[in-house]
């Protein structure tokens, strides 16, 4: 079944929805394939169409193959409201997460007369299982990934700033085909390291520090993203002590991961550990990992506060960390796939042993 398909199957089947609006860039993208910055969808149980401005009418040609073009007027909301007029179109559902106050004001007062019905994350919902072509796309930015790590391992040495191996790994991304960074890549090093969303800074890095590294490839409009620790010269008895921990979780968490469980259940797994080897609470401050595709951080999260249950074909990072104020943090994150019979790891980046730079 495509992607129209199912959420014909799913939105239109229901007797108050006559259309769906979508002006979410992602969902566009997922149910269109149009990669442009602007424009809208409207999806009925019969119409399909794509309503954007001139700047993008080649693009739709050559891009879209589902949807008919209506050529969007000066202003996007008057173009969407005179389609559903034409159409005659009595119920609208739209992304009340995507649409402003402003937006939505202006639409209501555009369209009297037909109901705005409005959606949390039915939409986002189809993009949680990934198909094959999306995982091939996922693990081709994981394999980008994996090498500008191995190329950035040689710049790590001593005197060299948080910021410059942050651009390099950035270059390598880019040298090995990534369209771009995924986010912005941390960097961070010292007692910085216990800063588990840290920016790369002016700091440099020294012999005997740990340095923590979170980034991943943007390739054709799908994120990786990896966390490696490592060492500036030879590891004390501590470093290794709190980096096996973490590895442990990991394993402990990727054994354990499977489809059908909630997030907050996979999320346990790895925090249990850690707390009852005395690094619970603020040691290990974030969720176990969140799912990645179009977006860099999509739902089902790993979270203790996540109820809802991870579906086959999630795409999901697995990320434990222990961060110790005035002392530093390990983070070990890999990108995997759930599938019916187990899980498959996407990230190849070594990781078993603390490595010694």
């Amino acid at each position: 079944m495509n992607r129209l398909a199912r959420l014909r199957e799913g939105l239109l089947s229901r007797s108050d929805v006559d259309a769906v609006l979508v002006t979410n860039g992602h969902n566009r993208r997922y149910l269109s394939g149009f990669t442009g910055s602007s424009g809208a969808l409207l999806i009925s149980r019969d119409q399909a169409l794509i309503i954007t401005d001139f700047r993008y009418w080649e693009q739709v040609a050559a891009e879209v193959n589902d949807f008919v073009l209506v050529k969007q007027d000066a202003d996007i909301w008057e173009s969407i409201a005179e389609t559903v007029k034409a159409h005659g179109w009595r119920s609208l559902a739209f992304e009340v997460t995507d649409l402003s106050v402003h937006h939505y004001h202006r639409l209501e007062g555009l369209i009297q007369g037909t109901r705005l019905i409005p959606l949390k994350d039915e939409l986002n919902r189809l993009r949680w299982s990934k198909e094959p072509e999306e995982v091939e796309l996922l693990r081709e930015a994981a394999r980008i990934t994996d090498c500008a790590w191995e190329q950035t391992l040689k710049v790590i040495r001593p005197g060299v700033r948080e910021r410059d191996i942050a651009l390099e790994f950035d270059y390598q991304l880019r040298l090995n085909g990534a369209e771009g960074s995924s986010f912005t890549t941390i960097v961070i090093s010292g007692v910085r390291s216990a800063l588990p969303h840290g920016t790369a800074s002016d700091k440099t890095v020294q012999p005997g520090e740990l340095v923590l590294i979170d980034g991943g490839a943007l390739y054709r409009g799908y994120h990786a993203d990896m966390t490696r620790t490592v060492v500036l010269g030879r590891a004390d008895a501590e470093q290794k002590r709190i980096y096996h921990l973490v590895l442990r979780a990991q394993l402990l968490a990727l054994e354990g991961l499977h489809a059908g469980m909630t997030g907050r259940e996979a999320d346990a797994i790895a925090r249990g550990f850690l707390a009852g080897e005395g690094y619970g609470g603020d040691y290990f401050g974030h969720g176990l990992g969140h799912s990645v595709g179009l977006e860099i951080h999509e739902s089902p999260r790993l979270s203790v506060s996540e109820p809802e249950v991870i579906p086959v074909g999630a795409a999901v990072t697995v990320e434990p960390g222990v961060y110790i104020p005035g002392w530093g943090g390990v983070r070990i994150e890999d990108l995997v796939i759930v599938q019916s019979d187990g899980l498959l790891n996407l990230t190849h980046s070594p990781k078993m042993e603390l490595m010694e730079l």
